[in-house]
């Protein structure tokens, strides 16, 4: 039974070789682009979904209420991780741990003559209580057992040692600014898989930190990151509810409320507005699914829509059939049967399109997306194209079985209106779907241009930065700062300076501050950046009042505010004023315009600079044009000064782009997926139109021959399809500009949409369908009116 129905639909897709190609290519590219979404949403889905307590692990997250609102934050104290281990009852386990990502570049990890660039995080004793990350050579209790002992990855122990048989006990030299020294390995450990967020090459001990930094035992500090695991059963509300105040418990002047969540959660989930969770990557994931979805479903319309179309080509091998005893079950049969045998052959090139576009796919996605043809993959393939192929093929199953036999071979069959507007309304969705496509992707180009371009407040164009070793030992700061010294002296340099942390991302914050006339219960979270002398001279800073930092030891009693932590503070007159932090008094020197020093999906918050003669990382202001001869000179300097270290640079706008990596792939995939749904669309539309033509041939004829031009004919066709795309476009431009709006909203500083993006949308559909339409309708103006009107 099945066999002849397969071999009447073959001979059937053979026979209509256009309407075959044409439904092969949109059905194909929906099922590829469905495909490659699928691969992405399950990917992201299962990032940090690697941990085999993953349903306990959560992590600690701290509110910090200002007069500006509420700010969320992944910090908390040192001590917290010991204190909730000890105190809650339902806390399992608890850890502290410095991510490799609180270091604004990787270290440089030596053995011999090999340097290698490495991640290194610090963790405390529970670590591996909390973290599934297998040791596969020593002991768990040793990395512990003094704080000159580590863990390295079993990738960079093959990379070191070429082997990681025979290590423990081996001494390695490690250069990250005060962290910097010799530490024997204790354990090699299995690397995180590429799913997982956090990256490292090396592991110390927690108390090395502390060691280094002792202002990790305050309760007021909020460096490190704390992680739990709950146990079973335990209800996260009401934890919640026990932990909130618990930092106020512990030091009256804290007022930052705590909260946890779950861990694999933070990933997708790690957005918050004024305290509450708002969204995350799963708003674009959610995005991309839908995308996936209406992709397909606009290539399932163009089947349905031709299918439908070129009805009036089979209405009497329905009536035979029927006439001979053929149930309309039958008929359904075998039209679904003739649908999903195309979209199996659609699948047949979706799956070979998909092996040649995955590479180049996960390099636009920074994925690392290998195909694995499981149960599950296998399903889901499967799934998607059987769905395709009964969906694309139900409305002409429904519809080309329902005719009668009688009026079908009387040859009074018509064209009822009910069956006009479910094709005309078919391509009405699709290219709505189209028009807010196009538009989303001119709205996200236009905010992506504008993040680039704005003026942030400081110039970061020919600037590299680079970190060198720095230990808080006085010979060798300043051996460092001589090092400084020499790199602004080469030609090409216009200055140099240095600083802490990173310069787009977090800086640690402050709230312990007094200052004249400060109102009680006052409480203003300050961003604390530490930088070297020149740092705002390098930086092209513009000083609102006073002036810069003094180049010398006058420069610790000094600090520098921005524009709004003076206006938070309702400071007048602020130069020359004492403000008290930290027990020490500082005496305002300046105050500098208001300068974007995080993402701008944040407003510029109140913050202050520190001085010192020479901090870990170096920044270098370079003459435009001299940039090659320049950085080699610094590079000759630098391994002068650090024999053996690999000179690794970046530049600064390179990392200001690295904050929107996010926007900008979602931006790219954005296009490329317009791209194809406009493509199926227009497919779609060129049959869709041959067909018209076809069908209208001897009315074209009869108009013709009493006089119309080529024109008249071209614009009559035309006209028609360019109706239902204005309906699209009304129908899609309010939603879009709407969702648009939500999207920007995110944002603390925003493009203006304007109506040019709709005007552009506009032009190009219009463009596009007139193309698409008009080759079938110059082809059908320009046939013989004498075959035209030829009797069949």
């Amino acid at each position: 039974m099945i066999i002849p129905h397969l071999k009447i639909a073959w001979r059937n897709l053979v026979k209509e070789r256009q309407f075959t190609l044409l439904n092969l290519a949109g059905l194909s590219t929906g099922l590829v682009c469905a495909l490659l979404i699928y691969l992405w949403v399950n990917d992201e889905l299962h990032v940090d979904k690697v941990n085999e307590k993953d349903s306990q692990l959560y992590q600690v997250m701290a509110n910090h209420s200002n007069d500006d609102g509420i700010k969320t934050i992944d910090n908390t104290p040192g001590v917290l991780a010991e204190a909730l281990a000890s105190e809650m009852p339902e806390v399992e386990h608890a850890v502290s741990v410095v991510p490799a990502s609180w270091f604004s570049n990787k270290g440089v990890i030596s053995h011999g003559a090999i340097h290698l660039k490495a991640a290194g995080q610090f963790v405390g004793e529970d670590y591996f209580e909390v973290f599934t990350c297998p040791i596969i050579q020593g002991e768990k209790k040793t990395l512990f057992s003094d704080k000159q002992t580590i863990g390295i990855s079993e990738d960079l122990a093959v990379k070191l040692f070429h082997t990681t048989h025979d290590i423990i006990g081996k001494t390695i030299k490690w250069d990250e600014g005060e962290m910097s020294g010799s530490y024997a390995i204790g354990a090699v450990f299995r690397s995180n898989p590429v799913n997982a967020t956090n990256q490292f090459d090396l592991i110390f001990s927690f108390e090395q930190f502390v060691a280094k930094r002792p202002g990790m035992k305050v309760w007021g500090n909020s460096d490190p990151s704390t992680f739990l695991i709950l146990k079973k059963g335990t209800e996260i509300g009401k934890f919640n509810n026990k932990i909130r105040n618990y930092l106020k418990s512990k030091d009256k002047t804290l007022t930052a409320q705590l909260f946890s969540v779950k861990y694999s959660d933070k990933y997708l989930h790690g957005q918050y507005e004024n305290g509450v969770e708002a969204g995350g990557r799963i708003t674009y994931v959610r995005l991309f699914s839908a995308i996936g979805i209406f992709i397909l479903i606009i290539a399932c319309i163009n089947f349905m829509n031709l299918s439908t179309a070129k009805a009036s080509g089979r209405i009497k091998e329905v009536g035979i059939k029927k006439v001979v005893g053929a149930l309309r079950s039958s008929l359904v049969f075998q039209y679904l049967g003739e649908s999903l045998l195309m979209s199996f052959l659609s699948l047949g090139i979706a799956v070979l399109l998909l092996f040649l576009l995955l590479p180049q796919f996960n390099v636009i996605t920074g994925k690392q997306i290998v195909l694995h043809f499981d149960g599950t993959l296998i399903t889901v393939i499967l799934g998607i194209t059987i769905l395709a192929g009964l969906v694309a093929g139900s409305y002409p199953a429904l519809y080309l079985s329902g005719f009668t036999p009688a009026t079908v071979l009387k040859g009074k069959l018509k064209t009822s209106a009910g069956e006009v507007w479910v094709r005309q309304g078919l391509v009405v969705f699709q290219f709505a779907v189209s028009v807010i496509f196009i538009v989303s992707v001119l709205v996200v180009y236009k905010q992506i241009d504008y993040i680039q371009t704005k003026n942030l407040g400081y110039n970061r164009d020919n600037i590299i930065h680079f970190e060198i070793p720095l230990e808080m030992d006085s010979v060798k700061l300043k051996t460092a700062e001589t090092f400084l010294s020499e790199v602004r002296d080469i030609p090409g340099v216009k200055n140099a300076s240095s600083y802490y942390h990173n310069l787009t991302g977090s800086h640690g914050a402050i709230s312990d501050f007094d200052w004249p006339g400060k109102a009680a219960g006052t409480n203003i979270e300050f961003s604390n950046l530490e930088v070297g002398y020149n740092f705002i001279e390098t930086l092209g800073m513009k000083l609102k009042e006073g002036r810069s930092f003094s180049q010398n030891p006058a420069a610790y009693k000094e600090i520098v505010f921005n524009e709004a932590a003076i206006k938070s503070m309702g400071l007048k007159d602020p130069v020359g004023k004492t403000v008290k932090f930290w027990g020490q008094e500082r005496q305002i020197v300046g105050v500098v315009e208001n300068f974007n020093f995080e993402s701008l999906y944040e407003t510029v918050k109140p913050c202050f600079f520190q001085a010192y003669p020479i901090m870990p990382n170096v920044m270098i202001k370079i003459t435009a044009g001299t940039e090659k001869q320049t950085i080699a000179q610094v590079q000759k300097i630098f391994q002068q000064y650090n024999p053996g270290l690999v000179f690794d640079y970046q530049f600064l706008d390179e990392n200001y782009k690295a904050l929107y990596a996010s926007e900008l792939r979602i931006g790219i995939l954005s296009h490329y997926f317009a791209g194809l749904a406009i493509l199926i669309s227009c497919l779609g539309l060129f049959g869709l139109a041959a067909f018209t033509a076809q069908r209208r041939q001897k009315e074209i004829g009869i108009r013709k021959v009493v006089g119309a031009t080529v024109a008249n004919v071209t614009m009559m066709l035309s006209l028609d399809f360019l109706k239902l795309v204005l309906i699209a476009m009304l129908i899609a431009f309010p939603f879009i500009g709407w969702a648009m709006n939500r999207w920007l909203h995110a944002f603390a500083y925003r493009a203006d949409i304007g109506i040019g993006v709709f005007v552009v949308a506009t032009i190009s559909v219009a463009f596009l369908t007139l193309l698409t339409v008009g080759y079938q309708a110059v082809k059908a103006a320009l046939m013989d009116p004498i075959k035209s009107l030829k009797s069949e």
